[in-house]
């Protein structure tokens, strides 16, 4: 690991637990046992760091569900592989993940609004997913919008109490949350 991945491991474990604004070049400092004025040789600011996981993570979700979107499966089987992707990209780095649902309104302006049109999009594409389900007869007449916003902040409390040792792998998380989120989108066989 080089010293700079090194001091971004670190901030984010302290943006996490402190919040962006918590976090000093001092206390990073202090935790990596090095002097301030030497993290200024990797990097130029606590912002690039939070830009650079807030973009990075939101073109992985933008690229996991444009590439859904574009495959000629059913809106269970594109629903199913959509969560999929979200909880293992959420759990490769849940420090990361959740510098990046909490403190991305510190990001800059011009950053900020590119980070919300990646998540707008994101949204706007699991609302076709599920506006194909109800076309294909496969869920129930639903608010699109209300159905991507619920599945969302279902999908993304994963952050909040996932844990790497506990008894789910990422992998049975999203497998449990597909479940229950197609259960109750799919239409009752009579």
């Amino acid at each position: 690991m080089t010293r700079k991945e090194e001091i971004r491991l670190i901030a984010l474990k302290l943006m996490k637990f402190h919040g962006f604004s918590g976090l000093t070049m001092r206390l990073l400092a202090k935790e990596l046992g090095i002097e301030a004025a030497s993290i200024y040789n990797h990097i130029s600011s606590k912002d690039d760091i939070l830009e650079q996981v807030c973009v990075d993570l939101a073109t992985k979700f933008q690229s996991a569900v444009l590439e859904v979107n574009d495959i000629y499966f059913n809106a269970p089987e594109k629903l199913n592989i959509l969560i999929k992707h979200h909880v293992n990209i959420l759990c490769e780095d849940l420090n990361a993940s959740s510098v990046f649902m909490h403190e991305w309104r510190y990001l800059k302006e011009e950053k900020r609004l590119e980070f919300i049109g990646k998540r707008n999009l994101y949204e706007q594409e699991i609302r076709k997913i599920i506006q194909l389900g109800i076309e294909e007869g496969h869920f129930n007449e639903v608010d699109t919008k209300f159905a991507a916003i619920t599945l969302l902040s279902a999908l993304n409390s994963v952050v909040e109490w996932y844990k790497p040792s506990g008894e789910l792998s990422p992998e049975q998380v999203a497998q449990n949350l597909a479940q229950f989120v197609l259960t109750g989108l799919s239409k009752q066989k009579l």
